[in-house]
């Protein structure tokens, strides 16, 4: 069994893996001149994790939760507001 095979059964895995992921590679503008983390990317960054794990939860097949992690994690502000205005949560 692959490596991917083993951990894809198992979405608190994922989900740590996706927030692991996301903090390491958050975008440069959540970032002051300092370097450290704004308030407002912050507040972008959290609402995004909490996204991800939502798309995780989701009934969908593969495809679609892939698509919708991929809007998210390229697109974190427009990618969050879509993904809560077009998704239809709840339904398969």
């Amino acid at each position: 069994m692959n490596f991917l095979a083993k951990y894809s059964l198992r979405p608190a895995v994922t989900a740590c893996l996706m927030t692991l992921l996301t903090l390491s590679m958050s975008a440069c503008s959540r970032r002051s001149s300092s370097g450290s983390l704004t308030i407002f990317g912050g507040i972008i960054l959290i609402l995004d994790v909490l996204a991800l794990i939502d798309i995780l939860r989701q009934p969908w097949s593969l495809g679609k939760k892939i698509l919708w992690v991929a809007i998210i994690w390229f697109l974190p502000l427009l990618g969050l507001i879509l993904y809560y205005l077009l998704a239809g949560r709840g339904k398969s």
